[in-house]
Protein backbone atom coordinates (compact mmCIF):
# COMPACT_ATOMS: atom_id res chain seq x y z
CA UNK A 1 0.00 0.00 0.00
CA UNK A 2 0.74 3.67 -0.80
CA UNK A 3 1.23 5.74 2.06
CA UNK A 4 0.33 9.32 1.65
CA UNK A 5 3.22 12.12 2.38
CA UNK A 6 1.16 12.85 5.73
CA UNK A 7 1.04 9.64 6.84
CA UNK A 8 4.60 8.71 5.96
CA UNK A 9 5.65 12.10 8.37
CA UNK A 10 3.23 10.86 11.29
CA UNK A 11 5.03 7.58 11.16
CA UNK A 12 8.18 9.47 11.32
CA UNK A 13 9.95 8.07 7.87
CA UNK A 14 12.75 9.95 6.95
CA UNK A 15 11.47 12.53 4.81
CA UNK A 16 15.15 14.24 2.79
CA UNK A 17 13.89 17.29 1.03
CA UNK A 18 15.48 20.65 0.07
CA UNK A 19 14.80 24.55 -0.14
CA UNK A 20 13.27 25.90 -3.41
CA UNK A 21 13.96 29.76 -3.48
CA UNK A 22 13.89 30.03 -7.61
CA UNK A 23 11.15 30.74 -9.57
CA UNK A 24 11.80 28.14 -12.33
CA UNK A 25 9.70 25.29 -12.45
CA UNK A 26 12.90 22.98 -14.48
CA UNK A 27 14.30 24.03 -10.70
CA UNK A 28 11.51 21.90 -9.08
CA UNK A 29 11.24 19.26 -11.72
CA UNK A 30 15.01 18.98 -11.27
CA UNK A 31 15.47 18.66 -7.98
CA UNK A 32 12.24 16.20 -7.78
CA UNK A 33 14.00 13.79 -10.38
CA UNK A 34 16.98 13.94 -7.94
CA UNK A 35 15.40 11.61 -5.69
CA UNK A 36 14.29 14.37 -2.58
CA UNK A 37 11.31 12.69 -0.77
CA UNK A 38 9.86 16.29 -0.67
CA UNK A 39 10.40 20.49 -1.49
CA UNK A 40 10.20 23.10 0.72
CA UNK A 41 9.28 26.30 -1.39
CA UNK A 42 10.27 28.92 0.62
CA UNK A 43 7.97 32.61 0.10
CA UNK A 44 8.81 33.42 3.43
CA UNK A 45 12.49 34.56 2.65
CA UNK A 46 12.57 34.19 -1.10
CA UNK A 47 11.05 36.52 -3.26
CA UNK A 48 8.52 34.22 -4.80
CA UNK A 49 4.73 34.66 -5.09
CA UNK A 50 2.08 31.92 -4.65
CA UNK A 51 1.37 31.82 -7.90
CA UNK A 52 5.57 30.84 -8.36
CA UNK A 53 4.80 28.26 -5.49
CA UNK A 54 1.73 27.10 -7.31
CA UNK A 55 4.32 27.17 -10.57
CA UNK A 56 6.91 25.05 -9.27
CA UNK A 57 4.51 22.46 -7.02
CA UNK A 58 2.76 21.76 -10.74
CA UNK A 59 6.25 21.08 -12.20
CA UNK A 60 7.59 18.95 -9.38
CA UNK A 61 7.10 15.43 -9.11
CA UNK A 62 7.25 15.17 -5.28
CA UNK A 63 4.97 16.28 -2.32
CA UNK A 64 6.17 20.08 -1.92
CA UNK A 65 5.29 22.18 1.60
CA UNK A 66 5.41 25.86 0.94
CA UNK A 67 6.53 27.85 3.56
CA UNK A 68 3.78 30.62 4.05
CA UNK A 69 4.83 34.36 4.63
CA UNK A 70 3.29 34.83 8.09
CA UNK A 71 0.33 32.93 9.77
CA UNK A 72 -2.79 34.99 8.62
CA UNK A 73 -5.83 32.75 7.87
CA UNK A 74 -5.77 34.25 4.34
CA UNK A 75 -2.02 33.18 3.64
CA UNK A 76 -2.08 29.70 4.88
CA UNK A 77 -5.63 29.58 2.59
CA UNK A 78 -3.71 30.64 -0.51
CA UNK A 79 -0.73 28.14 0.32
CA UNK A 80 -3.13 25.52 0.47
CA UNK A 81 -5.48 25.68 -2.43
CA UNK A 82 -2.09 26.25 -4.62
CA UNK A 83 -1.99 22.22 -4.32
CA UNK A 84 0.54 21.88 -1.68
CA UNK A 85 0.93 18.58 0.57
CA UNK A 86 0.90 21.35 3.77
CA UNK A 87 2.27 24.26 5.05
CA UNK A 88 5.66 25.53 7.21
CA UNK A 89 4.67 28.35 9.30
CA UNK A 90 7.45 30.46 10.65
CA UNK A 91 7.91 32.07 13.77
CA UNK A 92 5.64 30.10 16.34
CA UNK A 93 6.27 31.22 19.36
CA UNK A 94 2.89 30.02 21.63
CA UNK A 95 0.45 27.45 21.93
CA UNK A 96 -2.05 29.89 20.80
CA UNK A 97 -0.79 30.84 17.81
CA UNK A 98 -0.36 26.87 16.71
CA UNK A 99 -3.98 26.43 17.53
CA UNK A 100 -4.57 29.40 14.95
CA UNK A 101 -2.60 28.04 12.65
CA UNK A 102 -4.53 24.42 12.61
CA UNK A 103 -7.58 26.12 12.59
CA UNK A 104 -7.10 27.68 9.51
CA UNK A 105 -5.45 24.86 7.64
CA UNK A 106 -8.23 22.60 8.11
CA UNK A 107 -12.22 22.55 6.65
CA UNK A 108 -14.96 22.66 8.94
CA UNK A 109 -16.00 21.42 11.85
CA UNK A 110 -12.30 20.89 12.20
CA UNK A 111 -11.21 24.57 11.44
CA UNK A 112 -12.30 27.57 9.55
CA UNK A 113 -10.35 26.84 6.00
CA UNK A 114 -12.65 28.43 3.42
CA UNK A 115 -13.87 26.63 1.11
CA UNK A 116 -12.32 27.99 -2.72
CA UNK A 117 -12.47 26.46 -5.90
CA UNK A 118 -9.02 26.31 -7.37
CA UNK A 119 -5.97 24.06 -8.11
CA UNK A 120 -6.46 21.92 -4.89
CA UNK A 121 -9.77 21.12 -5.49
CA UNK A 122 -9.02 19.98 -9.29
CA UNK A 123 -10.59 23.42 -10.28
CA UNK A 124 -14.07 22.06 -9.06
CA UNK A 125 -13.54 18.91 -10.58
CA UNK A 126 -12.10 16.95 -7.69
CA UNK A 127 -13.59 18.78 -5.24
CA UNK A 128 -15.68 15.80 -3.18
CA UNK A 129 -12.57 13.84 -3.28
CA UNK A 130 -10.29 16.96 -1.85
CA UNK A 131 -12.76 17.69 0.66
CA UNK A 132 -13.16 14.04 2.21
CA UNK A 133 -9.53 13.62 2.37
CA UNK A 134 -8.48 17.39 2.75
CA UNK A 135 -8.21 17.50 6.76
CA UNK A 136 -6.52 14.26 6.99
CA UNK A 137 -3.84 14.60 4.36
CA UNK A 138 -3.20 18.76 4.92
CA UNK A 139 0.44 18.73 6.85
CA UNK A 140 1.02 21.16 9.19
CA UNK A 141 4.41 22.06 10.11
CA UNK A 142 5.08 24.67 13.24
CA UNK A 143 8.55 26.37 12.75
CA UNK A 144 10.71 27.13 16.43
CA UNK A 145 13.12 30.17 15.69
CA UNK A 146 13.09 32.12 18.64
CA UNK A 147 13.90 32.02 22.31
CA UNK A 148 9.95 32.17 23.29
CA UNK A 149 9.23 29.63 21.59
CA UNK A 150 11.88 27.49 22.98
CA UNK A 151 10.55 28.52 26.22
CA UNK A 152 6.81 27.35 25.27
CA UNK A 153 7.91 24.16 23.19
CA UNK A 154 5.52 22.17 26.05
CA UNK A 155 2.77 23.75 25.00
CA UNK A 156 2.82 24.46 21.49
CA UNK A 157 3.38 20.64 21.20
CA UNK A 158 0.48 19.77 23.17
CA UNK A 159 -1.55 20.98 20.02
CA UNK A 160 -3.75 18.50 18.42
CA UNK A 161 -3.16 18.67 14.76
CA UNK A 162 0.74 19.77 14.52
CA UNK A 163 2.34 17.27 12.85
CA UNK A 164 5.69 18.59 13.14
CA UNK A 165 7.95 20.91 14.48
CA UNK A 166 10.98 22.66 12.65
CA UNK A 167 13.63 23.87 14.26
CA UNK A 168 15.22 27.06 12.58
CA UNK A 169 18.63 27.22 13.33
CA UNK A 170 19.53 30.94 12.04
CA UNK A 171 16.59 33.11 13.32
CA UNK A 172 16.73 31.00 17.12
CA UNK A 173 20.56 31.63 16.78
CA UNK A 174 19.43 35.63 16.09
CA UNK A 175 16.77 35.51 18.62
CA UNK A 176 19.77 34.48 21.20
CA UNK A 177 22.38 37.17 20.16
CA UNK A 178 24.19 34.77 18.63
CA UNK A 179 23.58 35.68 15.18
CA UNK A 180 24.70 33.41 12.58
CA UNK A 181 26.29 30.96 15.13
CA UNK A 182 24.37 27.70 15.05
CA UNK A 183 26.64 25.72 16.47
CA UNK A 184 27.42 27.92 19.22
CA UNK A 185 26.61 25.81 22.73
CA UNK A 186 23.24 28.08 23.90
CA UNK A 187 21.96 27.94 20.58
CA UNK A 188 22.93 23.71 20.52
CA UNK A 189 21.37 24.04 24.06
CA UNK A 190 18.22 25.72 22.61
CA UNK A 191 17.63 23.19 19.61
CA UNK A 192 18.23 20.27 22.46
CA UNK A 193 15.36 21.56 24.15
CA UNK A 194 12.98 21.25 21.32
CA UNK A 195 14.20 17.72 20.29
CA UNK A 196 13.12 16.20 24.08
CA UNK A 197 10.18 18.30 24.00
CA UNK A 198 8.70 16.79 20.70
CA UNK A 199 10.33 13.56 21.86
CA UNK A 200 8.04 13.66 25.11
CA UNK A 201 5.09 15.04 22.95
CA UNK A 202 5.80 12.21 19.87
CA UNK A 203 5.65 15.12 17.66
CA UNK A 204 8.00 14.77 14.60
CA UNK A 205 11.25 16.88 14.04
CA UNK A 206 12.01 18.82 11.57
CA UNK A 207 15.27 21.03 10.76
CA UNK A 208 16.98 22.89 7.99
CA UNK A 209 21.03 22.17 7.97
CA UNK A 210 23.52 23.36 5.12
CA UNK A 211 25.29 19.94 4.51
CA UNK A 212 25.16 16.27 4.78
CA UNK A 213 27.30 16.33 7.25
CA UNK A 214 25.07 18.30 10.15
CA UNK A 215 21.60 15.99 8.38
CA UNK A 216 23.37 12.89 9.71
CA UNK A 217 23.92 14.31 13.07
CA UNK A 218 20.50 15.54 13.40
CA UNK A 219 18.91 12.00 11.68
CA UNK A 220 21.05 10.28 14.41
CA UNK A 221 19.16 12.41 17.11
CA UNK A 222 15.69 11.45 15.75
CA UNK A 223 14.86 13.78 13.42
CA UNK A 224 13.08 12.67 10.46
CA UNK A 225 11.65 15.98 8.12
CA UNK A 226 14.92 17.38 6.87
CA UNK A 227 15.69 19.81 4.89
CA UNK A 228 19.44 19.84 3.41
CA UNK A 229 20.72 23.09 1.54
CA UNK A 230 18.78 25.33 -1.03
CA UNK A 231 19.18 25.89 -4.84
CA UNK A 232 20.66 28.68 -4.96
CA UNK A 233 23.67 27.28 -2.62
CA UNK A 234 23.81 23.93 -4.61
CA UNK A 235 24.01 25.85 -7.38
CA UNK A 236 26.86 28.83 -6.78
CA UNK A 237 28.65 25.39 -4.82
CA UNK A 238 29.53 23.55 -8.23
CA UNK A 239 30.20 26.75 -9.50
CA UNK A 240 33.02 27.57 -7.37
CA UNK A 241 33.88 24.11 -7.45
CA UNK A 242 34.21 23.74 -10.89
CA UNK A 243 35.71 26.56 -11.58
CA UNK A 244 38.45 26.47 -8.60
CA UNK A 245 39.31 22.51 -10.04
CA UNK A 246 40.53 24.49 -13.12
CA UNK A 247 42.03 27.15 -11.86
CA UNK A 248 44.17 25.41 -9.44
Amino acid sequence: MNLSFAERLRRGELLLGTIVTLASSDVSELLSMAGYDWLFIDTEHAPLSLRDAQTLIQAARVPCLIRVADDAEATIKKALDTGASGIVVPQVTTAGQAERIVRHAKYPPVGTRGLGIVRAQGYGHGLREYLYEANEETVVVVQVEHKLGVENIDAITAVPGVDAVFVGPYDLSASLELNGLVTNPGVVAAIDRVTEACKDANRQLGIYVGTAELAAAYIAKGYTLVAVGMDTIMLGTAARQALGALRG
